[in-house]
């Protein structure tokens, strides 16, 4: 027995001589200690937190090699490798995650909508709840700052850019012919249905060197990557009809949405100004497949439409009005995947297709257009660190133009050209700390129509100054082709030129948004000519230029007034450019100085109605008044529009929505026609240019069928 407890004490003293005691302190990189933080080793059950000066102690009876982890909320998780004899006295010091929710986002000239952005401007759903937008992505945009008021044409004017500086891509891929054909003095709208993108991201300036071909801005739409259940959507409309269907696999799913638009019945009830022979009507019809891998998702995304109108309009030098008629076919085919390679690196490629036919008669002028358009692209992400991302990227954009020209005087003349790119990028995402990150890279293109190169650097830092504020810098050198109407008649040109420098600032807490953001932009190498319009006799050269200064404000408040969300943008321009067939320097007829939009949502329970409005003021824009001394010598007066809107919940599957744009019934000009010879007395006459219709009515009935039946009809209005 005696021997037996001797055995046992001596077992107790070996076993108590085998524990090592680990000990340590953790602190932050402003040497603050660190309370409650976990410390253990790996695949043990070893371990302990640490203590308010930061200090742990704990004792492990494993040996040999080991590895110690140190984790805490918002740090990234420390790890050791070491044999746990030398585990004394350790320091940790745990530096912040600059993935958290709290870290410095890189938003100089970016604004971002979408479940996945940090800092969210708009949200998905105000794209198609905003009273002035109709349903349309680009009119809720324009009540962003640093858009411009250009409301006979409805394209996106950035910053003293015209519309064809703005390019649009759907899932990173670029789309050549994003707006639905219209006629003289009426807006056009986008091509494709909101309800398909969960995501959008417009950068106003300075983004990413993934993307060229575009002075201004650069508009990105990310499709649904996973809808939530099978449903179909159907909606009667004032104009038309819409229908969509969802089906859902296990690994794969299918959304399809088509719709028909015919004028006829609106004008017949609302006149306007334009007579018409055969009303606005358009067929288009959309779809996106997604499957789903081990290792990724492939979306192919594929879009048509067919539009046709005929009509007169008033013009000033045609005392029998002008005639106008156009057919227009458009296809877009958008194949994307991307996917894992391996715990760092990340895979991404697509190809689009576009084939766009325009035939327009134009008075007694005959133009027959096609435009075959490919944009092919691959990019490699590396995620080294959380503080630490590279990218690479190869592009390829060829576009064939083709145009037959026929009038009075000339037969069958046809003009065109091929237009072949190629790009390559590289760029990285630096994130010293958790207020202070960099985005640098450069964007290498060669043009085979040119035979030229460019280089574009791009730059961007952030800063976060408190908890809730940051500043940005940005800067950008941009560089994009001339566009079809000059390079259809003249290929010896060079690509246009542009440097942006951008200071943002943005304050963000609890459903509120200020940000205040200042630009400077210089343009190069702008394309002049020697005629009225661009033409086949006409002298190009490079020789224009011109600069854009500015500031915009931005604030969003959805929590100060229960059920009410509304936000208020204004940007003010100042321009001036040398460039088309411009006699000097002057503010483009595009610009305006001052924009100013106010919008407002408001929920009434008592009515299970959404009600909004939406209220748009610019300053005049420049023309040129032949009676007068001096080049784009006049202005117009000030736009202003006030629109309204009511969703009506009549079930939580069914919603009854009207809306009517420029309620008030604002006379505003766009501009002034002027005769092409003087009246006796040597004055030439004009004619105002005023919208085809001072107002808009729409009403639609809308019907979600799900498989929860609980599906709102909200989520599309």
């Amino acid at each position: 027995m005696q021997k037996l407890a001797i055995i046992i004490i001596a077992l107790i003293s070996f076993q108590l001589s085998a524990q090592t005691t680990i000990i340590g302190k953790v602190f932050n990189t402003k040497n603050e200690p660190i309370a409650g933080a976990n410390v253990y080793l790996e695949g043990t059950y070893d371990g302990s937190t640490s203590g308010a000066d930061g200090s742990f102690l704990f004792e492990t009876s494993d040996n040999g090699i080991q590895t110690l982890v140190v984790s805490f909320l918002s740090y990234e998780t420390f790890r050791m490798v070491s044999d746990v004899t030398h585990m004394k006295d350790i320091i940790v010091k745990l530096r912040e995650d600059v993935s958290a929710l709290d870290a410095v986002v890189l938003s100089a000239g970016t604004f971002s909508a979408g479940d996945n952005s940090k800092v969210n401007v708009l949200k998905p759903l105000d794209v198609v709840t905003t009273a002035s937008a109709l349903g349309d992505f680009v009119g809720a945009l324009q009540t962003l700052p640093g858009t411009t008021t250009v409301a006979e044409d409805g394209r996106l004017f950035v910053r003293g850019g015209d519309a064809n500086e703005t390019q649009i891509f759907i899932d990173g891929i670029r789309v050549f012919t994003p707006y639905s054909p219209t006629t003289n003095n009426t807006p056009t709208r986008g091509r494709y249905s909101p309800f398909l993108f969960d995501g959008i991201t417009f950068s106003t300036g300075g983004y990413s060197a993934e993307f060229g071909q575009a002075l201004s801005s650069v508009l990105l739409l990310n499709t649904i990557d996973e809808p939530d259940q099978e449903k179909t959507d159907i909606g009667i409309m004032s104009l038309g009809a819409t229908l969509g269907n969802t089906q859902k696999w296990d690994k794969s799913s299918l959304s399809v949405n088509a719709s028909y638009i015919n004028l006829a019945p609106y004008n017949a009830i609302f006149k306007n100004r334009n007579d018409w022979i055969k009303p606005f009507e358009t067929a288009s019809g959309e779809a996106v497949y997604r499957k789903k891998t081990n290792l990724g998702l492939f979306k192919l995304y594929g879009a048509f439409d067919a539009t046709n109108f005929e009509l007169t309009q008033e013009d000033i030098n045609e005392p029998e009005r002008a005639y106008f008629k156009l057919t227009n076919n458009n296809v877009y085919l958008n194949g994307s995947y991307q996917g894992v390679l391996n715990d760092t690196w990340t895979l991404f490629g697509g190809i689009s297709y576009t084939h766009s036919e325009n035939n327009l008669n134009i008075i007694e002028t005959t133009i027959n257009d096609t435009e075959n358009s490919l944009h092919a692209k691959v990019k490699l992400k590396n995620r080294i660190s959380n503080r630490l991302k590279i990218y690479f990227g190869a592009e390829y954009f060829a576009t064939d133009f083709e145009e037959t020209y026929n009038d009075e005087a000339i037969d069958k003349v046809n003009y065109g050209y091929n237009n072949n790119i190629a790009a390559a990028y590289a760029e990285a995402d630096i994130f010293l700390s958790k207020e202070l990150a960099f985005k640098t890279g450069f964007r290498a293109e060669y043009s085979a129509l040119f035979k030229e190169f460019t280089l574009a650097p791009r730059l961007s830092l952030a800063y976060k100054t408190t908890s809730k504020s940051q500043v940005s810098l940005a800067y950008g050198n941009f560089y994009q082709n001339p566009s079809s109407n000059i390079l259809k008649f003249n290929q010896e040109l060079k690509a246009e030129n542009t440097s942006h420098y951008i200071f943002n600032y943005q304050y963000n807490v609890d459903r509120k948004l200020f940000r205040a953001e200042a630009y400077y932009k210089t343009y190069d190498n702008l394309v002049k000519y020697d005629t009225d319009f661009t033409n086949f006799d006409s002298n190009y050269n490079n020789n224009g230029s011109g600069f854009a200064r500015g500031i915009d404000f931005f604030w969003r408040d959805s929590k100060s007034i229960k059920n009410f969300d509304y936000w208020l943008s204004y940007s003010f321009l100042d321009t001036e450019r040398d460039y088309k067939n411009y006699l000097t320097k002057a503010q483009p007829n595009f610009a305006n100085t001052h924009n100013l939009s106010l919008v407002g949502k408001y929920w009434v329970d008592k009515w299970r109605s959404q009600v909004g409005f939406s209220y748009t003021h610019a300053s005049g824009r420049t023309f040129t008044n032949p009676n007068e001394a001096g080049f784009l010598n006049e202005k117009t007066k000030a736009f202003n529009s006030l629109s309204l809107n009511w969703a009506y919940l009549i079930s939580p599957q069914k919603i009854l929505y009207a809306s009517v744009n420029n309620v008030l019934g604002f006379k505003n000009i766009n501009g002034f026609q002027y005769a092409n010879t003087p009246d006796i007395n040597g004055d030439f006459n004009r004619r105002a240019l005023q919208p085809a219709a001072d107002q808009f009515f729409f009403v639609g009935f809308f019907w979600t069928i799900s498989e929860d039946k609980k599906s709102s009809q909200l989520d599309n209005l």
